[in-house]
């Protein structure tokens, strides 16, 4: 006698399509700004190194969240770092940082968009969105957007998951998550969204083709 369907599909699942794409921003399409003069800022010897500590600074992740002004965060880094610059220039500096997109990456959101809706989940800042980030062409293709500052949320946070999900018309298992931080999709992930970790364009176009959002 045959296999019956549910020990088949126990067997070989069939995992759910992807109704809906949400990219993070930094690090997946655009460059990350900022990482050469903060470590010279800091002394901190290396990109892990300084990436670890300014994603755990609790200043960064109040700014982020829209619990602070800039100057608030501006004075905390400082003070909290030790750096041996004024905090107005500090601030002046941080809003210089610029993330250009990856060469690619525009290309790649439509075409994505042309597979299936599409969004962004990112933390940032205000004082840079409005500086910058805000006013990319790319953002426009975004039908959804989820950003830390008008969420007063911040990855990995379980809390920002629940509040993208309750705002998305797909169940969480439907929705592709595309992020460069290992502990933000891992944390996705929990929750129930389909996250991949990936890094650039090329990574992210991997994830996409072997999930079938594209064809490869």
């Amino acid at each position: 006698m045959g296999a019956s369907f549910a020990e088949v599909a126990r067997e070989h699942p069939i995992e759910p399509s992807v109704a809906i794409v949400l990219f993070d921003l930094g690090g997946v399409l655009l460059e990350v700004g900022g990482v050469a003069p903060m470590r010279e800022l800091s002394g901190i010897e290396t990109d892990e190194e300084l990436w670890a500590r300014w994603l755990g600074c609790r200043w960064v992740q109040q700014l982020e969240a829209g619990r602070c002004t800039p100057q608030e965060f501006a004075a905390g880094v400082v003070s909290d770092w030790e750096l041996a610059v004024a905090p107005e220039k500090f601030l002046a500096t941080f809003g210089a940082w610029v993330n250009q997109p990856f060469p690619g990456a525009p290309e790649l959101v439509a075409e994505t968009g042309d597979a299936a809706r599409i969004g962004c989940l990112s933390n940032t800042n205000a004082f840079q969105w409005d500086a910058h980030f805000g006013s990319l062409p790319l953002i426009d293709a975004f039908e959804f957007r989820f950003l830390s500052f008008e969420l007063g949320l911040v990855k990995p946070d379980p809390a920002i998951f629940d509040a993208v999900a309750v705002r998305l018309p797909a169940p969480p298992d439907q929705v592709l998550f595309l992020d460069d931080n290992a502990v933000n999709v891992d944390a996705a992930g929990a929750y129930g969204f389909a996250a991949r970790h990936v890094r650039g364009v090329g990574e992210a176009r991997h994830a996409l083709v072997e999930t079938g959002v594209l064809v490869g």
